[in-house]
C-alpha cells in the first residue's frame, strides 16, 4: 500500500470548519487505496498566544516548560481532526511526537530530528487507520518532551515521509504554491509548476516561508519529492519541488534567468573589525538566529542574519557588539532582496544589470553579497518592496 503524508499549517487548521473540509479530504484519499499520515500543526495564533500567556508570568520563561506548553497546541489540533475523520466515517488515531517514535536531541525550543522509530505508525495504519500526528514536537534521549522550532511540523512531516518510504509528501498552507515573488509585494509573479530541491533551498534560507529551509535539506538528501499545495481550493496541482541538485546544463541553458526573488520578514546586518570566528562565537548563546550571507575581507566581518526566530534582538546587539568590539554595529533596520538562480554569481551580467535597475529607481544597496546561486542586496526596509519588483523584472 502506498503512503501519503500530508502536513497542514496554522491557518489551515484555524477553525472547527476548516478541520472538517480536510477530514473529508483525507478520508477521500483513504479511500484511492492510500495509506495515510496526516501532520498538524496548532490552530492559528495558538503558539502565539501560548507564548503570550507564559510571558504574563515572566518574560524569560523555563525553555523546558515552554517545550511542555507549547507541544498542546499541535495535540488540541491532531485530536480534534481526528474526531472529524471518525465523525466522515474512516478509522483514524492521533499520536504525539513521541508516540510516533520521532528522537531528537535534547535541546529546547530548537530541537532536531535524530531518528524516526514509526513502528505503532505502521501498525495502525496496516490496520486501516488514518494516523494523525501532531507537528513541531518529539521527545530527546533524554525521554523530555521537545520542539522543533518554528516551521518544524514541515520537518515532522518530511522526517516521517523518509522513515516511512512514502511516495509523496504534500505540505499544504494557505498559498497554492511558490511563485516567482511574494503575490502581496510583485503583482504579476507567476506560480511556479515545478522547482529543483536545491533552488527552493536557496529561496528558503533568503525568505522564502512556503516551506521549511531544514525540511527541504532533508528532503534534498533522502530523495524526498515535496507538493506545496493550498489547504482549500478544487485546484491539487500546486508546485512539485524535485528531490535534485541544480539543472543539469540542459535545463540550464533553457532557464537563462533568474528563477525568483525573496525577502526575509526580519533581518539584521552585523559589521565589525575582527576575525570571523568571533561571530561564531558570540552566536552560540543565540539558537534561533541564522547566518543567511557572509563575508570577511581585509580583517572586517559582515553579515546577513536571519533574526525572524529572535524574540530578544536588544541582547543580541549587546552579545554582538560589546564596548570593546571595534566598529561594531548591528541594525534591523533592512532588509534583504534576494535573486535566486542557476549560476547567477559566477556571471556578472546578471549583477550589473540588477544593480542598474536599482539604481533607475534610485535605490542603493546598503550591502551585497554575492553566492554562487544567489545574489543578495540588503536595502532601507522602506525600499524593499520596489526593490523587489524592480528585480523581478529579471526572471520573465
Amino acid at each position: 500500500m502506498p503512503i501519503v503524508i500530508q502536513k497542514y499549517g496554522g491557518s489551515s487548521v484555524s477553525t472547527i470548519e476548516k478541520l472538517e473540509a480536510i477530514a473529508q479530504r483525507v478520508v477521500q484519499r483513504q479511500a484511492m487505496g492510500y495509506g495515510v499520515v496526516v501532520v498538524v500543526s496548532a490552530m492559528g495564533n495558538t503558539t502565539d498566544e501560548l507564548i503570550r500567556r507564559a510571558r504574563q508570568i515572566t518574560p524569560d520563561p523555563p525553555a523546558r516548560e515552554l517545550d511542555m506548553l507549547l507541544s498542546t497546541g499541535e495535540r488540541t489540533t491532531m485530536a480534534l481532526l481526528s474526531i472529524a475523520i471518525q465523525k466522515h466515517g474512516a478509522k483514524s488515531i492521533s499520536f504525539t511526537g513521541s508516540q510516533s517514535g520521532i528522537v531528537t536531541t535534547d535541546s529546547h525550543a530548537h530541537a532536531r530530528i535524530i531518528s524516526v522509530r514509526p513502528y505503532r505508525i505502521q501498525d495502525e495504519l496496516e490496520r486501516g487507520k488514518i494516523v494523525i500526528v501532531a507537528g513541531f514536537q518529539g521527545t530527546s534521549y533524554k525521554n523530555e518532551i521537545t520542539t522543533l522550532g518554528r516551521g518544524g511540523s514541515d520537518m515532522t512531516a518530511v522526517a516521517l515521509a523518509g522513515a516511512l518510504n512514502a511516495e509523496a509528501c504534500e505540505i499544504y498552507s494557505d498559498v497554492d504554491g511558490v511563485y516567482t515573488a511574494d503575490p502581496k509585494i510583485v503583482l504579476d509573479a507567476q506560480k511556479l509548476d515545478t522547482l529543483t530541491s536545491a533552488e527552493m533551498l536557496e529561496m528558503a534560507q533568503h525568505g522564502a516561508k512556503v516551506l521549511h529551509d531544514e525540511a527541504i535539506l532533508y528532503a534534498h538528501r533522502h530523495q524526498i519529492a515535496l507538493y506545496a499545495k493550498k489547504s482549500h481550493s478544487g485546484d491539487s496541482s500546486g508546485t512539485l519541488i524535485r528531490p535534485d541538485g541544480w539543472p543539469e546544463v540542459a535545463l540550464a541553458e533553457a532557464r537563462l534567468r533568474p528563477t525568483a526573488v525573496v525577502s526575509a520578514k526580519r533581518v539584521a546586518l552585523f559589521s565589525a573589525d575582527g576575525h570571523i570566528g568571533l561571530l561564531f562565537d558570540r552566536l552560540r548563546a543565540h539558537e534561533g538566529v541564522k547566518i543567511m550571507d557572509l563575508s570577511s575581507a581585509t580583517g572586517r566581518t559582515e553579515a546577513l542574519l536571519d533574526i525572524w526566530n529572535c524574540p530578544d534582538t536588544d541582547s543580541l546587539a549587546r552579545d554582538l557588539c560589546p564596548p570593546d568590539a571595534t566598529r561594531a554595529c548591528l541594525r534591523d533596520d533592512v532588509l534583504n532582496v534576494t535573486l535566486v538562480g542557476f549560476d547567477l554569481g559566477r556571471r556578472p551580467e546578471f549583477g550589473a544589470d540588477a544593480f542598474d535597475r536599482l539604481a533607475a529607481r534610485h535605490i542603493v544597496p546598503i550591502a551585497y553579497f554575492s553566492q554562487t546561486n544567489a545574489l543578495t542586496f540588503v536595502v532601507h526596509t522602506e525600499d524593499a518592496g520596489e526593490a523587489s519588483r524592480a528585480l523581478h523584472e529579471m526572471t520573465r
